[in-house]
């Protein structure tokens, strides 16, 4: 298979949509995000890149706390939207029609609408360059009830999405199971055990 070298460039297929929160002058905001992910199992940790002239910084960096709301695919037009324009200009609570509710992070704005909440509490900001990786410890996650088969997430009724940049720039539902997680690998192998 020939290979095309495109020079350094952070592409992640596919990178995760992320409704980010954070109260500014007292009112919440949020931004859409698709620079994060997992940061650690114990503490809970996530992360997020943002650049450092973005609205809803200012509020992470005056608060210490943020949230990370994970929308499905029926919010789809407002997660575009927060990503199109900035709180600093618009309300964008009241264009998208967002229901907020607190947790037990204060100022940690949560978006009912989305199947998936987490508060979080900043723990690092690290100047990278061009963003600054935000850190910030899971508190709680909140979940829709009609989400969760057998008292777990279902992806299939979260629905999230994810964003794929490139030529096409655009967002991608979840396509079919392709193969059990920590299983299929095994035919390859004798040897059960997982490890990395």
């Amino acid at each position: 298979m020939d290979k095309v070298t495109l020079g350094a460039q952070p592409l992640i297929y596919p990178m995760p949509t992320f409704l980010v929160g954070a109260d500014i002058d007292d009112k919440p905001n949020f931004m859409a995000v698709a620079w994060g992910g997992v940061a650690c199992g114990n503490p809970p940790m996530l992360s997020i890149a943002l650049q450092h002239h973005r609205f809803t910084y200012k509020g992470i960096k005056a608060h210490s706390a943020f949230s990370v709301n994970i929308p499905s695919q029926a919010q789809v037009v407002e997660f575009d939207y927060c990503g199109l324009k900035t709180g600093a200009k618009v309300d964008k609570n009241k264009a998208c029609d967002f229901k907020v509710f607190y947790g037990q992070t204060a100022h940690a704005p949560l978006v009912e609408q989305c199947p998936v909440n987490l508060e979080c509490r900043l723990v690092h900001i690290l100047n990278l360059g061009s963003h600054a990786l935000i850190v910030g410890e899971i508190i709680q996650t909140h979940i829709s009830a009609d989400c969760l088969t057998d008292e777990k997430p279902d992806s299939a009724k979260i629905q999230p999405f994810v964003y794929c940049g490139g030529r096409q720039s655009c967002y991608v539902a979840f396509g079919e199971t392709i193969a059990p997680a920590f299983k299929v690998g095994r035919q390859l192998s004798t040897d059960t055990q997982h490890n990395s």
